[in-house]
């Protein structure tokens, strides 16, 4: 039982924050129990959009909404958009994934997996270089074009790095980096076919 009279209106404050969605747990640090959110949901105040993941309802819809469900039901504090999401979220492609990717610890690789979700795993003690889009963490862009190189057609890689190039995103020398740091060298053939 909580103590504090619940925080509604903190509640939605921090879903718009998230595109509209809170998770169960968010609604519990704000005081809201499980039966006043059943409650709210009946009442038509909040939308329940899968397990533990709630909206706003009312709340704009976004070109990334599937993304941003399946990250915050796998777990805001245990995944970020990786790969063929990071790279759309990166604007480096034209293509819309038909499934979110996720990068987790490999202690996590047991985690629940909403349906249309790929978990991807680094190790434990890695520490992966971010950048937020949209108000969603996701792998930085010389991770994302080094985990895309071998899983999209050589034109769409080398395209992407192009464009990652030219805006600034990063430089030659910082993918070439991080191709080493994983092992990956082959694929700098791929990414700059000149």
């Amino acid at each position: 039982m909580h103590d504090s009279k619940p925080d509604i209106r903190g509640l939605e404050a921090e879903a718009y924050q998230q595109s509209g969605y809170f998770t169960a747990a968010q609604a519990g640090t704000h005081g809201v129990s499980s039966q006043l959110l059943s409650h709210h949901v009946k009442q038509g105040r909040f939308d329940r959009t899968r397990r533990g993941l709630y909206r706003v309802r009312g709340f704009p819809t976004s070109q990334h909404d599937d993304m941003r469900e399946k990250w915050m039901a796998v777990g805001m504090d245990k995944a970020v958009l990786s790969h063929e999401s990071a790279l759309a979220l990166l604007e480096l492609s034209d293509n819309v994934p038909d499934r979110v990717h996720l990068l987790v610890p490999r202690r996590r690789r047991g985690l629940r997996r909403p349906s249309g979700v790929v978990l991807h795993t680094r190790p434990d003690d890695e520490k992966v270089a971010t950048v937020w889009r949209d108000g969603m963490p996701l792998t930085a862009p010389a991770r994302t074009l080094v985990d895309v190189a071998d899983e999209i057609q050589p034109e769409q890689a080398a395209m992407a790095a192009e464009h990652a190039l030219r805006r600034g995103l990063l430089t030659r020398r910082q993918l070439e980096q991080e191709a080493a740091r994983r092992g990956k060298t082959r694929v700098l053939e791929t990414l700059f076919p000149d």
